[in-house]
C-alpha cells in the first residue's frame, strides 16, 4: 500500500501475545503509556495511529480488540489453541502445512 510510514497498529502487537508475551505486552504498555488518548479510546486501542505526525485512526475496530482479547486468552490458558486443535480439519490442514504437536 505504499512506503512504510511510521504508523502503528496496536492489534498487531496484540495478536502476537501467544508467541511472545513479554515483548508483545511490552509494546502495548508502551504505546499506551506513551501516547496515551491517540492510541487508547473509550473501548481500547484505535486501529492505527502515527506517532511521526497527528495522523490518529477515529475508530476501534471490533476485529482489532478482538484478536488482542482472543489472543490475550490463548497465551494465558491455551484454551483458544485446544479448542481450534479439536476440529479435524484444522488437524489436517496444519499436518499439510508441515506443522507437528508439540
Amino acid at each position: 500500500m505504499g512506503p512504510i510510514d511510521g504508523s502503528v497498529v496496536p492489534c498487531a502487537a496484540g495478536g502476537s501475545l501467544p508467541f511472545m508475551p513479554e515483548e508483545a505486552i511490552r509494546v502495548l504498555k508502551n504505546i499506551r503509556g506513551t501516547y496515551g488518548q491517540r492510541a487508547w479510546k473509550k473501548y481500547g486501542f484505535v486501529d492505527a495511529f502515527n506517532p511521526l505526525n497527528s495522523w490518529t485512526g477515529p475508530d476501534v475496530l471490533g476485529i482489532d480488540a478482538g484478536i488482542t482479547l482472543v489472543m490475550a486468552e490463548n497465551a494465558r490458558s491455551g484454551f483458544v489453541w485446544e479448542q481450534f486443535m479439536k476440529n479435524e480439519a484444522a488437524r489436517r490442514g496444519m499436518r499439510r502445512a508441515g506443522f507437528t504437536p508439540d
